[in-house]
């Protein structure tokens, strides 16, 4: 059984920053592939980022390029990710997802989803 705990959220003025930490526990092996979805108040959700834990290629979506940053310590089974710039939009519910086969990539499906960690920017 995996666990994904993540951490860091908090409330942040537009412009700012945080850092979104989630470590994963519950298998001896590390995963292929870590990630961030949010979902934001009667939206859908949708998938930020992702990392291929092995390779460290990394994916993102659209709406965050240049100022989020995925990034990993596979030592810790740890990916965090950096939010910059941040805007009122980027407000949500972030969830920490992990997967432990191919392939990776923020438009596969993953199985494993921490409980959340709500972003708010005001």
């Amino acid at each position: 059984h995996v666990q994904l705990v993540e951490s860091g959220g908090g409330l942040v003025q537009p412009g700012g920053s945080l850092r979104l930490t989630c470590t994963a526990s519950g298998r001896t092996y590390s995963s292929y592939c870590m990630g961030w979805f949010r979902q934001a108040l009667g939206k859908e959700r949708e998938g930020v980022a992702a990392i291929k834990t092995g390779g460290g290629s990394t994916d993102y979506a659209d709406s965050v390029k240049g100022r989020f940053a995925i990034s990993q310590d596979n030592a810790k089974k740890t990916v965090f990710l950096e939010m910059n710039s941040l805007k009122s939009e980027d407000t949500a519910e972030y969830y920490c997802v992990a997967r432990y086969s191919a392939p990776c990539g923020l438009r596969v499906a993953f199985g494993n989803w921490g409980q959340g960690t709500q972003v708010t920017v005001s």
